[in-house]
Protein backbone atom coordinates (compact mmCIF):
# COMPACT_ATOMS: atom_id res chain seq x y z
CA UNK A 1 0.00 0.00 0.00
CA UNK A 2 2.97 2.43 0.38
CA UNK A 3 3.59 3.16 -3.30
CA UNK A 4 0.06 4.79 -4.68
CA UNK A 5 -0.73 4.56 -8.54
CA UNK A 6 -0.66 8.75 -9.38
CA UNK A 7 -4.60 8.35 -9.81
CA UNK A 8 -5.28 7.30 -6.48
CA UNK A 9 -3.01 9.71 -5.10
CA UNK A 10 -4.84 12.39 -7.03
CA UNK A 11 -7.49 11.08 -5.69
CA UNK A 12 -6.42 11.34 -2.05
CA UNK A 13 -5.71 14.58 -2.46
CA UNK A 14 -8.68 15.74 -4.07
CA UNK A 15 -10.70 14.09 -1.40
CA UNK A 16 -9.33 15.07 1.70
CA UNK A 17 -7.90 18.63 1.16
CA UNK A 18 -7.82 21.49 -0.76
CA UNK A 19 -4.88 24.06 -0.37
CA UNK A 20 -5.81 26.90 0.06
CA UNK A 21 -4.74 29.87 -2.39
CA UNK A 22 -4.76 33.38 -2.67
CA UNK A 23 -4.18 34.54 1.05
CA UNK A 24 -3.52 38.22 0.17
CA UNK A 25 -0.38 37.67 3.31
CA UNK A 26 1.33 34.46 1.41
CA UNK A 27 4.66 34.89 1.06
CA UNK A 28 5.20 37.82 3.45
CA UNK A 29 7.57 37.04 6.44
CA UNK A 30 5.70 36.15 9.75
CA UNK A 31 7.67 35.59 13.41
CA UNK A 32 6.65 33.15 15.79
CA UNK A 33 8.54 34.93 18.53
CA UNK A 34 6.41 35.22 21.90
CA UNK A 35 6.50 37.54 24.51
CA UNK A 36 9.29 37.63 27.04
CA UNK A 37 9.16 36.23 30.78
CA UNK A 38 9.29 39.25 33.53
CA UNK A 39 7.84 37.60 36.41
CA UNK A 40 10.31 36.73 38.83
CA UNK A 41 10.87 33.19 40.43
CA UNK A 42 10.50 33.08 43.95
CA UNK A 43 14.20 32.24 44.62
CA UNK A 44 14.29 36.15 43.48
CA UNK A 45 12.42 36.87 46.86
CA UNK A 46 14.68 37.12 49.30
CA UNK A 47 14.14 38.47 53.50
CA UNK A 48 11.64 35.78 53.92
CA UNK A 49 8.92 37.41 51.66
CA UNK A 50 7.29 33.89 50.83
CA UNK A 51 6.06 33.90 46.90
CA UNK A 52 3.33 35.05 45.71
CA UNK A 53 0.90 32.79 43.43
CA UNK A 54 2.14 34.64 40.40
CA UNK A 55 5.84 33.81 41.17
CA UNK A 56 5.55 30.20 42.04
CA UNK A 57 3.51 29.55 38.86
CA UNK A 58 6.57 31.31 36.91
CA UNK A 59 8.96 28.90 39.26
CA UNK A 60 7.13 25.95 37.90
CA UNK A 61 6.98 26.78 34.19
CA UNK A 62 10.78 27.78 34.77
CA UNK A 63 11.28 24.09 35.87
CA UNK A 64 9.37 22.28 33.18
CA UNK A 65 9.59 24.79 30.03
CA UNK A 66 12.93 25.48 27.60
CA UNK A 67 12.95 28.83 25.91
CA UNK A 68 13.90 28.97 21.82
CA UNK A 69 17.60 27.74 22.06
CA UNK A 70 17.99 28.97 18.26
CA UNK A 71 19.01 29.69 16.01
CA UNK A 72 15.93 31.32 14.68
CA UNK A 73 14.40 30.13 11.58
CA UNK A 74 13.18 32.87 9.08
CA UNK A 75 9.17 31.90 8.17
CA UNK A 76 7.13 33.12 5.63
CA UNK A 77 3.30 33.32 5.61
CA UNK A 78 1.47 30.18 4.00
CA UNK A 79 -1.98 30.64 5.41
CA UNK A 80 -3.96 32.76 7.59
CA UNK A 81 -6.67 32.37 10.16
CA UNK A 82 -9.70 33.95 11.01
CA UNK A 83 -8.69 34.75 14.23
CA UNK A 84 -5.31 36.22 13.12
CA UNK A 85 -3.16 33.64 13.53
CA UNK A 86 -0.92 32.28 10.81
CA UNK A 87 0.66 29.26 9.71
CA UNK A 88 4.29 29.87 8.29
CA UNK A 89 6.46 28.03 6.44
CA UNK A 90 10.58 27.58 6.36
CA UNK A 91 13.22 25.03 4.75
CA UNK A 92 14.93 22.75 7.73
CA UNK A 93 18.14 21.56 7.16
CA UNK A 94 18.65 18.50 9.18
CA UNK A 95 22.27 17.98 10.82
CA UNK A 96 21.41 14.86 11.98
CA UNK A 97 19.54 13.01 8.92
CA UNK A 98 21.66 15.22 6.33
CA UNK A 99 17.83 16.07 4.72
CA UNK A 100 16.47 18.80 3.84
CA UNK A 101 12.56 19.70 3.44
CA UNK A 102 9.86 21.97 4.25
CA UNK A 103 8.11 22.24 7.69
CA UNK A 104 5.06 24.36 8.34
CA UNK A 105 3.96 25.56 11.69
CA UNK A 106 1.12 27.45 13.41
CA UNK A 107 1.03 28.76 17.18
CA UNK A 108 -2.29 29.11 18.87
CA UNK A 109 -3.13 32.85 20.24
CA UNK A 110 -2.43 31.55 23.67
CA UNK A 111 1.28 31.00 23.04
CA UNK A 112 1.53 35.00 22.08
CA UNK A 113 -0.07 35.91 25.32
CA UNK A 114 2.29 37.64 27.55
CA UNK A 115 0.66 35.40 30.79
CA UNK A 116 2.39 32.51 29.00
CA UNK A 117 5.25 33.81 28.74
CA UNK A 118 7.51 31.65 30.92
CA UNK A 119 6.09 28.38 29.87
CA UNK A 120 6.74 25.72 27.25
CA UNK A 121 4.05 24.80 24.91
CA UNK A 122 3.02 20.87 23.94
CA UNK A 123 3.53 20.26 20.62
CA UNK A 124 1.98 18.43 18.00
CA UNK A 125 3.35 17.07 15.30
CA UNK A 126 0.83 16.50 12.28
CA UNK A 127 1.61 13.75 9.14
CA UNK A 128 -0.53 13.41 6.49
CA UNK A 129 -1.88 10.37 4.62
CA UNK A 130 -1.01 9.98 1.09
CA UNK A 131 2.80 10.67 -0.62
CA UNK A 132 3.05 13.22 1.70
CA UNK A 133 5.68 15.49 -0.71
CA UNK A 134 6.13 18.19 -1.73
CA UNK A 135 3.91 19.40 0.52
CA UNK A 136 2.02 18.49 4.17
CA UNK A 137 -1.79 18.84 3.71
CA UNK A 138 -2.39 19.81 7.25
CA UNK A 139 -0.89 23.06 6.55
CA UNK A 140 -4.18 24.02 4.08
CA UNK A 141 -6.93 25.86 6.09
CA UNK A 142 -10.06 23.97 4.49
CA UNK A 143 -9.46 20.89 7.12
CA UNK A 144 -9.92 23.33 9.56
CA UNK A 145 -7.25 21.45 12.20
CA UNK A 146 -5.86 24.52 13.76
CA UNK A 147 -9.08 26.01 14.13
CA UNK A 148 -10.50 23.14 15.41
CA UNK A 149 -7.66 22.84 18.26
CA UNK A 150 -8.62 27.07 19.15
CA UNK A 151 -12.18 25.97 19.79
CA UNK A 152 -11.42 22.22 21.55
CA UNK A 153 -8.89 24.37 23.54
CA UNK A 154 -11.82 27.04 24.67
CA UNK A 155 -14.13 24.20 25.57
CA UNK A 156 -11.75 22.41 27.46
CA UNK A 157 -11.21 19.46 25.17
CA UNK A 158 -7.84 20.00 24.07
CA UNK A 159 -4.64 21.80 25.01
CA UNK A 160 -3.50 24.78 22.72
CA UNK A 161 -0.78 22.78 20.56
CA UNK A 162 1.44 23.93 18.39
CA UNK A 163 1.38 22.27 15.46
CA UNK A 164 4.39 21.22 13.37
CA UNK A 165 3.86 19.86 9.78
CA UNK A 166 6.72 18.27 7.96
CA UNK A 167 6.77 16.46 4.93
CA UNK A 168 6.67 12.80 5.23
CA UNK A 169 9.05 11.80 2.23
CA UNK A 170 11.50 12.85 0.48
CA UNK A 171 9.82 12.55 -3.16
CA UNK A 172 6.66 11.19 -4.57
CA UNK A 173 7.89 8.12 -6.02
CA UNK A 174 7.85 6.18 -2.81
CA UNK A 175 7.02 5.91 0.77
CA UNK A 176 10.12 5.82 3.01
CA UNK A 177 7.56 4.40 6.10
CA UNK A 178 9.42 7.83 8.30
CA UNK A 179 12.78 5.70 8.68
CA UNK A 180 16.27 5.28 8.20
CA UNK A 181 16.36 3.26 5.40
CA UNK A 182 19.62 1.95 4.27
CA UNK A 183 20.89 3.90 0.99
CA UNK A 184 17.90 6.18 1.35
CA UNK A 185 17.28 9.50 2.61
CA UNK A 186 17.15 9.46 6.39
CA UNK A 187 13.52 9.86 7.39
CA UNK A 188 13.29 8.22 10.62
CA UNK A 189 16.02 10.98 12.10
CA UNK A 190 14.14 13.78 10.27
CA UNK A 191 11.19 13.04 12.07
CA UNK A 192 11.95 11.97 15.73
CA UNK A 193 15.47 14.29 15.81
CA UNK A 194 15.42 17.39 13.68
CA UNK A 195 12.08 18.26 13.57
CA UNK A 196 12.58 18.22 17.21
CA UNK A 197 15.54 20.37 17.26
CA UNK A 198 14.19 22.33 14.87
CA UNK A 199 11.15 23.29 16.95
CA UNK A 200 13.31 23.82 20.82
CA UNK A 201 15.46 26.23 18.24
CA UNK A 202 12.47 28.34 17.18
CA UNK A 203 9.63 27.66 20.14
CA UNK A 204 8.75 27.74 24.09
CA UNK A 205 9.02 23.95 24.65
CA UNK A 206 8.55 21.66 27.34
CA UNK A 207 12.00 19.65 28.73
CA UNK A 208 10.17 16.48 29.20
CA UNK A 209 8.00 13.84 27.14
CA UNK A 210 4.65 15.07 28.08
CA UNK A 211 4.95 18.06 25.87
CA UNK A 212 5.45 16.40 22.68
CA UNK A 213 2.66 13.98 20.87
CA UNK A 214 2.29 12.74 17.40
CA UNK A 215 -0.90 12.50 15.01
CA UNK A 216 -1.25 11.15 11.76
CA UNK A 217 -3.73 10.04 9.02
CA UNK A 218 -3.13 6.86 6.63
CA UNK A 219 0.59 6.65 6.25
CA UNK A 220 1.33 9.40 8.73
CA UNK A 221 -0.50 7.41 11.43
CA UNK A 222 2.00 5.13 10.79
CA UNK A 223 4.84 7.05 11.04
CA UNK A 224 3.38 8.92 13.80
CA UNK A 225 2.55 5.23 15.44
CA UNK A 226 6.02 3.82 14.98
CA UNK A 227 8.03 6.85 16.27
CA UNK A 228 6.49 6.94 19.41
CA UNK A 229 6.68 3.20 20.06
CA UNK A 230 10.33 3.94 18.87
CA UNK A 231 10.85 7.01 21.45
CA UNK A 232 9.24 6.94 24.34
CA UNK A 233 11.86 8.99 25.84
CA UNK A 234 10.95 11.49 23.66
CA UNK A 235 7.43 11.09 22.48
CA UNK A 236 4.55 10.42 24.80
CA UNK A 237 1.46 10.22 22.73
CA UNK A 238 -0.06 9.65 19.31
CA UNK A 239 -3.39 9.88 17.22
CA UNK A 240 -2.97 7.55 14.85
CA UNK A 241 -5.84 7.60 12.18
CA UNK A 242 -6.64 5.09 9.67
CA UNK A 243 -3.15 3.65 10.07
CA UNK A 244 -0.70 1.47 8.19
CA UNK A 245 0.31 -1.11 11.25
CA UNK A 246 3.82 -3.10 9.59
CA UNK A 247 6.45 -1.46 7.64
CA UNK A 248 5.77 -2.56 3.79
CA UNK A 249 7.63 0.10 1.73
CA UNK A 250 9.35 -1.51 -1.54
CA UNK A 251 12.45 0.03 -0.19
CA UNK A 252 13.09 -2.29 2.86
CA UNK A 253 14.09 -4.98 0.10
CA UNK A 254 17.29 -6.76 1.47
CA UNK A 255 16.92 -5.09 4.63
CA UNK A 256 14.54 -7.05 6.98
CA UNK A 257 16.30 -6.18 9.98
CA UNK A 258 16.14 -3.34 9.87
CA UNK A 259 12.42 -3.21 8.55
CA UNK A 260 11.93 -5.29 11.62
CA UNK A 261 12.91 -2.68 14.19
CA UNK A 262 10.67 -0.35 12.42
CA UNK A 263 7.88 -2.34 13.24
CA UNK A 264 5.22 -1.29 15.77
CA UNK A 265 4.52 -4.50 16.32
CA UNK A 266 8.03 -5.78 17.36
CA UNK A 267 8.34 -2.57 19.27
CA UNK A 268 4.42 -2.47 20.81
CA UNK A 269 5.51 -5.94 22.17
CA UNK A 270 9.00 -5.21 23.55
CA UNK A 271 7.56 -2.28 25.49
CA UNK A 272 4.43 -3.53 26.80
CA UNK A 273 6.71 -6.20 28.83
CA UNK A 274 8.23 -2.91 30.53
CA UNK A 275 7.16 -2.23 34.11
CA UNK A 276 4.12 0.22 34.40
CA UNK A 277 5.97 4.00 35.17
CA UNK A 278 5.16 7.45 34.58
CA UNK A 279 8.37 7.22 32.34
CA UNK A 280 7.00 4.03 30.71
CA UNK A 281 3.81 5.14 29.77
CA UNK A 282 2.90 6.21 26.00
CA UNK A 283 -1.19 6.75 24.72
CA UNK A 284 -2.06 5.73 21.60
CA UNK A 285 -5.23 7.03 20.35
CA UNK A 286 -6.62 4.86 17.17
CA UNK A 287 -9.54 6.28 15.00
CA UNK A 288 -10.96 4.62 12.30
CA UNK A 289 -13.96 5.29 9.96
CA UNK A 290 -17.08 2.80 9.83
CA UNK A 291 -16.87 3.33 5.95
CA UNK A 292 -13.32 2.33 5.68
CA UNK A 293 -11.47 -0.97 6.23
CA UNK A 294 -8.93 -1.81 8.66
CA UNK A 295 -10.68 -2.04 12.25
CA UNK A 296 -9.63 -5.51 12.91
CA UNK A 297 -6.51 -4.73 12.42
CA UNK A 298 -6.51 -2.20 14.75
CA UNK A 299 -7.94 -3.68 17.06
CA UNK A 300 -5.91 -6.91 17.26
CA UNK A 301 -3.11 -4.49 17.35
CA UNK A 302 -4.50 -3.11 20.90
CA UNK A 303 -5.64 -6.56 22.25
CA UNK A 304 -2.06 -8.26 21.59
CA UNK A 305 -0.03 -4.84 22.61
CA UNK A 306 -2.47 -2.83 24.69
CA UNK A 307 -1.04 -3.93 27.80
CA UNK A 308 1.35 -2.49 30.64
CA UNK A 309 2.53 1.06 29.87
CA UNK A 310 1.34 0.54 25.92
CA UNK A 311 -2.11 2.71 26.38
CA UNK A 312 -4.94 2.46 23.94
CA UNK A 313 -8.32 3.58 22.92
CA UNK A 314 -10.17 3.11 20.17
CA UNK A 315 -12.03 5.92 18.21
CA UNK A 316 -14.76 4.41 15.63
CA UNK A 317 -15.96 7.21 13.67
CA UNK A 318 -19.81 6.91 12.82
CA UNK A 319 -20.16 6.84 9.06
CA UNK A 320 -16.13 8.25 8.86
CA UNK A 321 -14.45 7.26 5.85
CA UNK A 322 -10.44 7.29 4.80
CA UNK A 323 -9.69 10.72 4.70
CA UNK A 324 -8.68 13.63 6.78
CA UNK A 325 -11.94 15.36 7.59
CA UNK A 326 -13.21 12.39 9.05
CA UNK A 327 -10.34 12.06 11.13
CA UNK A 328 -10.59 15.87 12.51
CA UNK A 329 -14.13 15.09 13.27
CA UNK A 330 -13.04 12.42 15.13
CA UNK A 331 -10.67 14.03 17.22
CA UNK A 332 -13.25 16.65 18.39
CA UNK A 333 -15.38 13.55 19.58
CA UNK A 334 -12.57 12.22 21.69
CA UNK A 335 -9.71 11.83 20.77
CA UNK A 336 -7.72 14.85 21.36
CA UNK A 337 -9.05 15.29 24.84
CA UNK A 338 -7.69 11.64 25.96
CA UNK A 339 -4.33 12.38 24.73
CA UNK A 340 -4.26 16.48 26.39
CA UNK A 341 -5.69 14.81 29.26
CA UNK A 342 -2.04 12.47 29.87
CA UNK A 343 0.06 15.56 28.28
CA UNK A 344 1.48 18.45 30.14
CA UNK A 345 -0.55 21.91 29.24
CA UNK A 346 1.56 25.19 29.44
CA UNK A 347 1.67 27.83 32.69
CA UNK A 348 -0.35 30.90 33.04
CA UNK A 349 1.65 33.17 35.21
CA UNK A 350 -0.89 36.17 36.33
Amino acid sequence: MKRLPKALIAAVVIGSVTLVAGCSEEGEPVSFDGPSAKVPAPQQVGNGVPATAAQKAAAEAAAKSVMPTGPKSSFLTANSLDDGTKIGVTTVEGKKSGFTGKVWVWAPKQYFDPAYANSGFPILIALPGGIGYPKNYWMGTDLKLQRNITKWSQEGKSLPFVVVMPILNPDADYYYDGSDIPGRPRMGTWMTEDIPDFVKANFRTFKSRDGWAFMGSSSGGFVGLKSVLQRPDQFKAVIASGPDIVPDSPLWAGHEKERQANNPEKLAAALSTKPVTKDNEIYLGFQIGTRESGLNKVKSFMKKYGKGPVKTRLQVIQNGQHNAKSYVRGMGEGTIKWISDHMQAPIRVE
